[in-house]
């Protein structure tokens, strides 16, 4: 066989890039090509794809992008999503992207390499254990979904459909309903949220794929969910409720559609994306009967001593609590700025 070379791909790699990630099976939503179109449009984020090929047939593929954070410069796969990574045929492949990767970084001036994968791998990196997903088995029928929940989770949710909330499912004409949903609950949090941009390139990017779950109470929406599909999985990668309305239990009756929808599409799993390790939001998550699925994310550092990037507890308290206490207005304004100048979200 001829040599392998790794090189930087174009828009004419892209179709050969998209045939190999839906033919690997260690493949995930986030390595498809037009994640790269969806953060370059957002955010303005420059994508380095790495393909590594031998005699014409693609042999590995590393998605980065490039973040300018803060005047400061990551190299990350991927940013803002839950995995990322490498995907190569053996060992040896993927130590090459590796370090293709970490030329990549060196040339661009990066403070560091992140890889987001899924599953653990043997590369001269920092680990770091705090975030974990949540994945849920779906059954196909509706009273077997019900006699899988516990006790407790069962009567929530039949306790939710008492209320006569109704849910609809949609693309682009919900958005600005998601949206102004997610963006308050964002606010309530203490949190920045990202642009409506961001969810809108999404919806152009994945049709048919990404959709909006909306549940209604009369003309009042309470809640929201974001979903992605790829293969036999959807996740829910953002869902948000208003306060205001939580003695409807919102959350349990939007999840509840939602788990309903995955099984009339034919999705056999659904996945909860990703949460902090010992978390209130992961606790919800796993009382639905969700396996805890543990995330590999980890660095390489460039310009200093090797460490995770993790942001002080303390600090992060503090400005949560101040957020929190900004008007909506200027948060709204705010918060898209500040989300593409915070690395490691």
């Amino acid at each position: 066989m001829g040599d392998l070379r790794i090189h930087t791909c174009g828009e004419e790699d892209r179709q050969r890039w998209d045939d190999y990630v839906n033919a690997r099976s260690g493949c995930t939503s986030y390595h498809r090509w037009a994640w790269r179109l969806v953060f370059e449009r957002t955010f303005g984020w420059p994508a380095i794809y790495l393909l590594a090929e031998q005699d014409g047939i693609v042999r590995g593929v590393l998605p980065l992008i490039r973040q300018r954070c803060c005047m400061r410069s990551y190299l990350s796969s991927m940013p803002h999503l839950k995995g990322g990574g490498i995907v190569a045929d053996d060992a040896h492949i993927e130590r090459l992207l590796f370090q293709a990767a970490s030329g990549a970084a060196k040339r661009v001036g990066a403070t560091y390499l992140e890889l987001r994968h899924l599953s653990p791998r043997d590369l001269p990196t920092v680990m770091r254990n705090d975030k974990v997903s949540a994945i849920l088995s779906v059954a196909a029928d509706y009273e077997e979904r019900l006699r899988r929940l516990d006790k407790k989770t069962r009567n929530l949710v039949r306790k939710s459909l008492t209320f006569g909330m109704t849910a609809e499912f949609g693309g682009p004409e919900l958005l600005t309903s998601f949206y102004r949903i997610y963006r308050r609950n964002m606010h309530d949090l203490g949190s920045p949220a990202y642009s409506r941009k961001f969810f809108l390139e999404i919806l152009d990017q994945f049709p048919g794929q990404s959709q909006i779950c909306l549940a209604r109470k009369g003309q009042k929406e309470i809640a929201a969910g974001f979903m992605i599909g790829f293969r036999d999985t959807v996740e829910v990668g953002w869902a948000s409720s208003y306060k205001a309305f939580l003695h409807l239990k919102p959350n349990m009756f939007l999840y509840w559609n939602i788990l309903s929808y995955a099984a009339e599409q034919g999705f056999q799993f659904l996945d909860f994306g990703r949460s902090s390790r010992h978390s209130g939001t992961l606790d919800f998550k796993m009382q639905w009967g969700a396996v805890e699925s543990d995330l590999y994310w980890s660095y390489h550092w460039l310009k200093q001593e090797p460490e995770v990037p993790q942001p002080r507890a303390g600090g992060m308290q503090m400005a949560s609590r101040i957020w929190k206490r900004l008007p909506r207005a200027l948060c709204n304004a705010m918060g898209p700025t500040l989300v593409r100048n915070i690395p490691g979200i």
